[in-house]
């Protein structure tokens, strides 16, 4: 009956502060009976769950939080899984639906589920460096709970092979420290020492710190669980203490809007006959200003004291 039909949200809060959740997810949020998530993130709206119930876990309990959020909301109850940045990226959503095709959940079927999207740690780390992430760009995770070593370093090698810009998750941890240097060590073969990096920890919550270094020095700086590293790519260059990937249009345009010779507006990128790569002067500007510490506003966010893998 459709007064049994529950709803589950898996709501992403993004970074924290209020200003950057979305509206969706505080209207999911307010609606709830039930709110459920990671100790930490519920400190971070708690200011939006008075009167609710709450059911809070640390971390490895992910399942224990996807099954208590299910099962509640599958006997009716109107249930909010929260998880920071948006569900789907390293986030709960995956969980829930292993968790529902376990329980044999088909469609039509109550919960009614509603996936509610929210600002990754990527978009928001790159707002306060600049804009790194304008070319391809990838992101991969350091932590090797759930994946092996081996196939992580697999990735990282064909990352920084291929050029993209990379975005590490969990970089490190008081247990876990060998990943990162590995890391460099990988994207070392690939990059020049001078590549931007930047190292952003708590984006717009408390404590939150941000630098511009290089491929060569980024471990001279602490990096650990709440840190958030983006790599460059080999065009990626430092203007004004900003971290800038360019999109390529001096590829195919001149500055004032003319298109430079031997291309079309609207055609495929051509490459020089000899199959080299475009003018690199125009893909890479100077790389000025590494290593500069960027200046950042704290927001009044909660401290957090550890991040979910």
């Amino acid at each position: 009956m459709d007064e049994l039909r529950g709803i589950l949200y898996v709501v992403g809060i993004g970074p924290g502060a209020e200003a950057h959740t979305t509206p969706a997810a505080l209207r999911a949020i307010a609606d709830a009976e039930l709110v459920v998530g990671y100790t930490t993130y519920i400190k971070l709206v708690r200011h939006l769950t008075e009167g609710k119930e709450i059911i809070k876990t640390g971390m490895t309990e992910e399942i224990d939080r996807a099954r208590a959020a299910v099962e509640r909301a599958k006997a009716g109850g109107k249930v909010a899984l929260i998880s920071s940045g948006d569900p789907g990226v390293y986030g709960m959503a995956g969980l829930v639906f292993q968790v529902l095709k376990e329980m044999g959940w088909k469609r039509g079927d109550s919960p009614e589920l509603r996936i509610i999207p929210g600002m990754t740690a990527l978009n928001s780390c790159s707002s306060l460096v600049g804009a790194p992430l304008v070319h391809d760009f990838c992101s991969i995770s350091l932590s090797d709970l759930l994946t092996p070593w081996p196939v992580i370093a697999r990735r990282i090698d064909a990352a920084a092979g291929a050029d993209f810009v990379i975005g590490l998750y969990n970089p490190a941890s008081g247990r876990r420290t060998r990943q990162i240097v590995e890391a460099q060590a990988i994207i070392r073969k690939y990059r020049e020492g001078t590549t931007p990096v930047a190292l952003v920890k708590s984006a717009y919550r408390k404590l939150e710190n941000a630098v511009l270094t290089d491929v060569d020095h980024f471990l001279e700086y602490e990096i650990g669980m709440l840190t958030t590293v983006l790599v460059g790519s080999s065009q990626t260059f430092v203007y004004e203490g900003y971290m800038v990937t360019p999109r390529g249009y001096t590829n195919k345009y001149e500055w004032d809007g003319t298109v430079r010779e031997g291309q079309r507006p609207g055609f495929s990128l051509v490459l020089p006959r000899d199959g080299a790569d475009p003018d690199p002067a125009a893909l890479a500007p100077s790389r000025l200003g590494l290593a500069a510490e960027l200046h950042v506003v704290p927001t009044a966010a909660a401290d957090i004291l550890e991040e979910e893998e």
